[in-house]
């Protein structure tokens, strides 16, 4: 378990013959993030869903969706990371005093 800006992180667990992405968020985001998913429901399609209903759809989205985010997100910070290291590789040749 790593600890990044006081959210409890366990990247992976093994559930049902496969390993998924896991997030744990804290009770009081993942109440507001099923409230979003209720209020969505119910502008965007007028339907009123329960308690029930929203977490699964919350638990769809985390499980099913969030590793894609996740590992696009992944990815973009390792585009950032290649750019600065060849930056910096760069600004480290050009420090090299020339040998005559």
């Amino acid at each position: 378990m790593v600890s990044l800006f006081s959210r409890k992180i366990t990247l992976y667990r093994y559930e049902k013959g496969a390993v998924v992405l896991f997030i744990q968020f804290t009770k009081q985001q993942k109440d507001s993030m099923i409230t979003e998913i209720q209020r969505f429901f119910y502008e965007e399609r007028d339907e009123e869903i329960g308690l029930i209903a929203a977490e699964n759809a919350y638990e769809f989205f985390k499980n099913q969706l969030g590793p894609h985010f996740y590992n696009e997100a992944i990815r973009d910070a390792r585009k950032i990371m290649e750019q600065r290291n060849a930056a910096m590789e760069e600004d480290l040749f050009s420090l090299e005093k020339k040998l005559k």
